[in-house]
């Protein structure tokens, strides 16, 4: 007869000595490719759909431009007052050209010449001031303009 012995074996330990590493560079990946939005909006905005669009080759000369109605009721009397934003700050639309040249001007040579404007307008906003906005980046010889839509559903 064969005897088998009940000896209790202790299971090991499990190594954790690289699990550090491991979750660093998980986390370097994360800071790496993660895109954090340098810009805080202020205008309360609803992007038109459009159906041919295509993506922006070069975001690093990019200025961006917001128009919409202000998000908190406290900064303008009437809600109903459309305002411009350009990258962190709130201007008038008579002081646009100034403040996009002077923001053309801390861009290097080569990418001012590439410089584009993206416009991120309400869906309800006025022609009137999309075109006032145009002619400011004019003055400001900002020439070339794209304009932020969503995909539309249907498929005509």
């Amino acid at each position: 007869m064969i005897r088998r012995s009940r000896k209790s074996r202790e299971i090991p330990a499990l190594n954790t000595s690289s699990l550090p590493d491991l979750i660093f560079t998980v986390l370097f990946f994360f800071m790496i490719v993660t895109h954090m939005r340098s810009v805080a909006v202020k205008v309360r905005y609803q992007v038109p759909q459009g159906k041919e669009l295509s993506r922006q080759a070069k975001k690093s000369s990019t200025i961006h431009i917001y128009i919409g109605k202000p998000l908190d009721k406290q900064r303008s009397e009437n809600a109903q007052t459309t305002i411009v934003q350009v990258n962190d700050r709130i201007v008038a639309i008579d002081e646009l050209s100034k403040y996009i040249a002077n923001a053309r001007a801390s861009f290097s040579p080569e990418e001012a010449k590439e410089l584009t404007a993206s416009i991120k307008a309400d869906k309800d906003t006025k022609m009137k001031t999309i075109g006032e906005v145009k002619q400011a980046l004019r003055e400001a010889k900002v020439y070339n303009v794209t304009f932020t839509a969503t995909q539309s559903k249907d498929k005509r």
